[in-house]
């Protein structure tokens, strides 16, 4: 999941997309899903360069266990038929130097302790996590909320519209979307400490078509918006930004 290319806001619209197969299974049923997406993602969160890249998609479970691209590495420490929580260690990513304006420099990504919490009410599928940063650069603590309905069109298509926002404490915005005193002067940027409140919102569906029993076809078109502190950020170039892949999932 290390790839400094893909931005946070583009992980979780890929994120609940890569979520429509699970959607799809029972909770307590092992699983060994992998696959291919590729992504077109802009370079760093707010920036105006983008990027076509390639991402694993991955869906291992074994009872609590499991390790996604969706979820990270970790357990279901709690599992209903109306609600699942569990714990891991996931990826927080940042930026290259060569995406970043010039000055700024890199910002490492790293690995993020997350909790987190899914539950299904009637047709809607709802998620709530919290993210805080262990290593890297990137510092601060994440609170994801999404939303999404999937609707069953057929015996193989699954269309799934969705929204989420992402919660950033100041530490986070001061690390990804600040601009200190020396980058300041390298750069030319005006120096910017933002402090932490919502930092985006995002809207997405996914269609997903099952060619078999054993693969699946992807596709998803998301757009983010930056708010806040994050939004007035000197390294924002387009606040507003789309997001799309394509994925091929195998069963095993």
């Amino acid at each position: 999941m290390k790839n400094p290319a893909v931005t946070s806001a583009a992980l979780s619209c890929l994120f609940a997309a890569l979520a429509a197969p699970a959607l799809a299974q029972d909770r307590d049923q092992n699983r060994a899903v992998l696959g291919l997406a590729g992504v077109y993602a802009p370079a760093y969160q707010g920036g105006d360069d983008y990027r076509l890249i390639p991402f694993p998609v991955l869906d291992l479970k074994y009872g609590r266990y499991f390790a996604s691209s969706r979820e990270g590495l970790g357990a279901t420490l709690l599992e209903g038929q109306a609600v699942s929580v569990g714990a891991g260690v996931t990826y927080m990513p940042g930026y290259r130097r060569r995406d970043a304006p010039v000055g700024v420099g890199r910002l490492s990504g790293g690995a993020g302790a997350r909790i987190f919490a899914d539950a299904r009410l009637g047709r809607l599928a709802a998620g709530l996590s919290v993210t805080r940063a262990l290593t890297g650069e990137v510092d601060g603590t994440l609170v994801d909320a999404s939303l999404a309905m999937p609707v069953r069109a057929s015996a193989r298509l699954t269309l799934i519209p969705s929204v989420s926002a992402t919660w950033a404490d100041g530490a986070y915005n001061r690390a990804y979307f600040g601009i200190d005193a020396l980058q300041a002067a390298a750069s030319g940027l005006a120096a910017y400490r933002p402090g932490g409140g919502l930092k985006d919102i995002s809207a997405s569906l996914t269609v997903s078509y099952r060619l078999n029993e054993k693969v699946t076809l992807g596709a998803t078109g998301a757009v983010s918006s930056l708010r806040g502190d994050a939004n007035n950020s000197p390294i924002v170039v387009d606040p507003t930004q789309p997001v799309a892949f394509v994925s091929v999932a195998y069963r095993f």
